[in-house]
């Protein structure tokens, strides 16, 4: 890469009503490991050098707005509505005016909001790629061995991208590929908009695909590249409770495994629940039934557990804690806590408290 690249910026679609998951929440703000959805998606975001981003919103819009509002991010962030549910295609169209006018010919990444699970490396790959092959257009596709629901990306003779066909379309030699798309994108953005507003509702849903942009491309002559992500999982989307529970598995997995490589002993890494958003000091260790969550804070050298679960509590240094439930509490350095302790919001543990069995404070204790 040269030392002057390009601007970069990314457009989220999350207009989507997400029926599957049968909730009055809208979909981008399921939460895993305590944060929703689509903040996991803009983290990936996180060494690409894009700027700015736009995120699509739709179905309860000003929910998903208001949410992400007060997450906060490091990165700009613009809301913008599509009305009317009318494709990906339409969708990013509303993007790209949401990401306003720039004279820089730059990139623009489109992704979904439902991948939590997309590493900042999977795509910092891609934008590498993208610049460097020249390309008009770069898809991040899976190899599958069940490609059921997934569009397929169909390649020329020679490997190149042609078009990518939605599963509903597809005929028997294209639902034969295993090779799918993911729904994520590296477009020179001087094009995008340009190819968008070729693209027809030629298809079974009657919608504008973002995915009829690829084959616009090639027809007049740009190149699409392709790169594959080296773990498909990665890669996947969710639609329903069934995959939001895988999903939180793995970034639970990957958070516990930051921690060990961070200090923190884990008795028994399958049994420990920790949020994304809570701090851990070195030194600690977690038995199995530890659950931590919210803005909960842990000093170096203290013991949880078993069976402890803390939310939005801040514990101090060379504790003991065990089998007990905390909400909103502060506990000083050198206390000894439970067992089967309950601490009310508000509480407070002084430093060097032993507090014995099945101990019980209010904010007044």
């Amino acid at each position: 890469m040269s030392d002057t690249q390009p601007s970069l910026a990314a457009i989220i679609l999350a207009a989507g009503e997400g029926s599957r998951m049968r909730s009055e929440r809208p979909k981008p703000l399921h939460r895993l490991c305590g944060r929703p959805m689509l903040m996991y998606v803009l983290d990936s975001l996180g060494s690409t050098g894009a700027s700015r981003a736009a995120i699509v919103v739709g179905h309860k819009g000003e929910w998903v707005t208001k949410t992400m509002q007060e997450q906060g991010h490091d990165i700009a962030i613009d809301f913008v509505e599509q009305r009317v549910q009318r494709g990906t295609g339409d969708a990013t169209l509303v993007g790209l005016v949401g990401l306003g006018d720039d004279e820089d010919d730059g990139d623009v990444l489109v992704l979904p909001g439902d991948a939590p699970l997309l590493r900042r490396e999977t795509l910092s790959a891609m934008v590498e790629h993208h610049r460097a092959t020249g390309a008009a257009a770069t898809v991040l596709t899976a190899v599958m061995d069940d490609a059921t629901g997934y569009g397929r990306v169909i390649r020329s003779a020679d490997g190149r991208v042609q078009r990518i066909v939605e599963h509903g379309d597809a005929n028997p030699d294209e639902l034969a590929v295993n090779e799918i798309n993911t729904s994520i994108y590296c477009f020179r953005r001087s094009l995008l908009a340009p190819a968008l507003r070729r693209v027809e509702p030629d298809n079974a849903q009657g919608e504008y695909y973002l995915t009829d942009v690829i084959s616009v491309l090639v027809s007049t002559g740009h190149p699409v590249t392709a790169v594959v992500a080296d773990d498909a999982e990665e890669t996947q989307g969710v639609n329903d409770r069934l995959q939001l529970s895988r999903a939180e598995s793995e970034l639970r997995r990957r958070t516990n495994t930051e921690l060990l490589r961070s200090g923190v002993t884990m008795v028994d890494p399958a049994s420990v629940y920790v949020d994304t958003t809570v701090v851990v000091g070195r030194d600690v260790t977690l038995f199995p039934g530890v659950i931590l969550q919210g803005s909960t804070v842990v000093g170096d050298g203290t013991e949880l557990g078993p069976d402890t679960r803390l939310v939005d509590t801040t514990v101090g240094a060379d504790c003991v804690i065990e089998q007990t439930t905390a909400r909103a509490a502060r506990i000083g350095d050198r206390a000894v806590v439970g067992p089967f302790a309950s601490l009310a919001p508000g509480s407070e543990v002084a430093d060097d408290t032993v507090t014995g069995a099945f101990y019980t404070a209010d904010a007044t204790s």
